[in-house]
């Protein structure tokens, strides 16, 4: 995998949550404290494949896919 790219604030959140792969930049505000508060509410308003492949009706190979 490409391991936890993303600056600061919000890798220390990330690699804390146990995510292994991920690219993230912050658009906005460089305030550790505003970079932490979005970064676990990014992360608490998450879905997961099945919620987003039966909300859109398509099959979970599709949201992976295109």
């Amino acid at each position: 995998g490409t391991g936890v790219i993303a600056g600061g604030a919000m890798r220390a959140v990330l690699e804390s949550a146990g995510v292994h792969d991920v690219l993230a930049k912050s658009k906005g505000s460089s305030n550790p404290h505003n970079v932490v508060k979005a970064t676990v509410d990014a992360l608490i308003k998450m879905r997961n494949p099945h919620t987003v492949a039966f909300q859109r009706g398509i099959s979970l190979a599709k949201v992976f896919n295109g």
